[in-house]
């Protein structure tokens, strides 16, 4: 009897059709607002929040070199393509380089 979803039982909240879990979820956070518990941040506050999670993560070097090495390699691999398509045989811009 396990679900095809996600394979281990047709129980609980994760088990249940995404909608459902939106409409349920979406209830709690307006009761959440209504009672004072939740927390809005203002542009401030968010700005803050943002710079010190930026200064914490910067500090992880081994991180923060993955991260550039990433972009150069997407960088690479789409300079790569570029070049591909300008070097087609029909490519109507292949004719104009030169």
């Amino acid at each position: 009897m396990a679900n095809s979803r996600t394979g281990t039982s047709n129980r609980g909240f994760a088990s249940m059709d995404e909608d459902k879990q939106r409409a349920i979820a979406s209830k709690g956070g307006r009761a959440a607002h209504a009672s004072g518990n939740a927390h809005q941040f203002s542009p401030d506050e968010a700005r803050v929040a943002g710079r010190k999670g930026g200064e914490a993560i910067s500090q992880d070097r081994q991180h923060m070199a993955a991260i550039g090495r990433e972009g150069g390699h997407a960088r690479h691999a789409a300079t790569r393509q570029q070049q591909q398509q300008q070097e087609m045989p029909g490519n109507p811009d292949s004719s104009q380089q030169g």
